[in-house]
């Protein structure tokens, strides 16, 4: 597949399989040894973050088509995560870099068990600065699918630019995703997180969800069925609740059920969720009768599954984002 970076801006533009995704990307700073608090870490290693990146290089390795909406700071480190999407094949010709402000950065703690903690900087960072102004809103119309979080939502102009390019989006009959990817430690309060996450609830057309957002969006038992359904809406075409390695369950008007996931050895599960939404979206922007289709659905999310667990076995998210073999291989193994 040819690179998509600004010269492949033609390239994506003709494909109708394109996936449009908007919001941070960032450095995380990952403790070199696993169990240990950042101030007893001796060293870190650095890694390419933000999940909205991480979707667009997911959907990318495995072969499908994506582009990238967001702001860097004008420093060595956007511009290093900017060539990072191009070498990745992302289209990058909606990326910005910001003169006056400095590409955020996150340290991330490392426990036992590959789960994280994280403590941020970004005060502001450049990409919480992105204005509607700025926006290339044809990128976004020429999408079949556009996917975006919530940290977009916290604070201005962001969150203006994030409102426009959803209803440019949605105006254009564009797909749209939403992983709203719960940073607690970036919003003013949980009660703050909560309003902000469901204010643009209702106008995605694909929802993804682990059991702990769901958890904290309900104040209830995930696995209280009654809990999840509290998270559906009229006009939604598919709801996912990710469970870890226990795999997904999944919600449509006319479905619902179930995948198993994958055992594999977890080193960090930084951009599992990630690399399962790029999978899942690769399906849907080359055929969405999946919203409709339980069989190919339930074929669509072992293979999403697959690719999030593949995902944990190594430092980093976008270093460990699998490709299609090597799912594949997982999904051959398995049975």
């Amino acid at each position: 597949m040819a690179p998509l970076g600004d010269g492949g801006a033609a390239a994506a533009a003709a494909s109708n399989n394109l996936v449009v995704s908007f919001g941070e990307m960032l450095i995380d700073f990952v403790p070199d040894v696993a169990g240990l608090s950042l101030a007893e870490s001796g060293g870190f290693v650095k890694a390419p973050g933000g999940a909205p990146a991480n979707v667009a290089c997911a959907i990318a390795k495995l072969g499908g088509s994506s582009a990238f909406v967001g702001k860097f700071g004008d420093d060595e480190f956007g511009h290093m995560l900017v060539n990072i999407l191009k070498q990745n094949n992302v289209n990058s010709e909606g990326c910005l870099f910001d003169k006056h402000a400095r590409t955020a950065l996150a340290f991330v703690t490392l426990k036992h068990d590959g789960e994280r903690e994280f403590m941020f900087y970004r005060n502001p960072s450049a990409d919480m600065l992105l204005t509607e102004a700025e926006l290339d809103l044809g990128l976004v119309r020429r999408a079949r699918v556009f996917h975006y979080g919530s940290i977009s939502l916290i604070s201005e102009p962001c969150r203006s630019a994030h409102m426009a390019a959803m209803r440019a989006a949605k105006a254009a009959g564009v797909l749209c995703s939403y992983d709203p990817n719960v940073r607690l430690p970036l919003w003013p309060s949980p009660d703050a997180a909560r309003e902000g996450i469901l204010s643009i609830w209702k106008e995605a057309d694909f929802i993804k969800v682990s059991d702990d957002e769901v958890a904290f969006l309900t104040r209830g038992d995930a696995n209280d069925e009654k809990n999840v359904l509290s998270l559906w809406f009229d006009g939604l075409k598919l709801l996912v609740v990710t469970d870890g390695d226990k795999g997904c369950r999944y919600f449509t008007k006319d479905f619902k059920g179930s995948v198993s996931g994958f055992k594999v050895d977890t080193v960090d599960t930084t951009g599992a969720g990630d690399a399962f939404v790029g999978s899942l979206l690769v399906n849907v922007a080359k055929d969405d009768s999946i919203f409709h289709n339980e069989e190919k659905l339930r074929e669509a999310l072992k293979f999403s599954n697959a690719c999030g667990a593949i995902c944990t076995t190594k430092k980093g998210a976008i270093p460990a984002l699998p490709t299609v073999a090597t799912a594949q291989d997982l999904i051959a193994k398995a049975n």
